[in-house]
């Protein structure tokens, strides 16, 4: 399976009052196409620095980022990157919003906006084009940030906790819609989330980290054996608890 993803040996180490903080110490894994991958692990463990490297806004201190096995060192045009909260520009309507990323690139023409408007109309965002954020829903509106980041056609999408500004309803609603979105355009998604029960849902493989210096604890492979699989309808197959209860004891919650 083609490898988009490789994480090689990366640590970080940053100085505080007290003096050098270890945040990570050799981290390694891989994510290949069209996976999807959630990283957990207890609070403080590096998981967002994790991403934060990945994306290139970091610094590491030791080891390697390959995307499409080549070695990036800083922002790469391949990665596509959703943070907690959808920062979409209020003064902007939504297809202005969706067109905001192939500006900052240089890219909007008639093909790019064309795809922009076919994916709104996919998923159901096309007849809210010329409304503005303040106008929709919590769960509307990470969906057109998601259009946004995908308009740029990115090799791998991260997910820094992305769900966790909305209320619990529209958050598995939200991430039900995510996680379709994604299937359809088979983007390969890497997640950062403190939520065992999401990362369940909507993952292919389960990262846990170890507590400070963060390193790779153990790998879950999470596989439901059915069709037409979608983070809703997971949580009420019988394998959920098992692998929740796997997980939890990974975390060391109960230590």
């Amino acid at each position: 399976m083609e490898k988009v993803l490789e994480v090689k040996n990366i640590s970080k180490k940053y100085q505080n009052k007290e003096g050098e903080v270890i945040a990570l110490n050799g981290v390694n894994f891989r994510v290949n196409q069209g996976e999807f991958v959630s990283i957990i692990g207890p609070s403080g463990c590096g998981k967002s620095t994790l991403l934060s490297i990945i994306a290139g806004l970091e610094d590491k201190t030791t080891g390697e980022i390959y995307i499409d096995g080549e070695k990036v060192d800083g922002p790469s045009s391949k990665i596509g990157y959703m943070l907690q909260r959808d920062c979409l520009l209020e003064w902007r309507n939504i297809l202005s919003n969706t067109m905001f990323g192939l500006e900052v690139k240089g890219k909007k023409d008639k093909e790019s906006r064309a795809y922009v408007e076919n994916l709104l109309k996919k998923y159901n965002l096309y007849e809210f084009k010329d409304k503005y954020p303040s106008e929709l829903s919590g769960g509307m509106r990470q969906r057109v940030a998601l259009i946004r980041t995908l308009a740029v056609k990115p090799k791998l999408l991260l997910l820094d906790e992305a769900f966790s500004a909305l209320d619990y309803q529209t958050r598995i609603m939200v991430t039900n819609d995510i996680y379709e979105i994604l299937r359809k355009e088979k983007i390969t998604a890497l997640i950062v989330t403190h939520d065992i029960s999401e990362a369940i849902s909507m993952s292919d493989r389960v990262l846990v980290l170890s507590k400070r210096p963060g390193t790779i604890k153990d790998i879950c492979k999470i596989d439901f054996e059915t069709e037409n699989r979608t983070p809703i309808n997971t949580r009420e197959n019988p394998k959920f608890s098992k692998y929740f209860n796997t997980l939890w004891k990974e975390l060391g919650v109960d230590e």
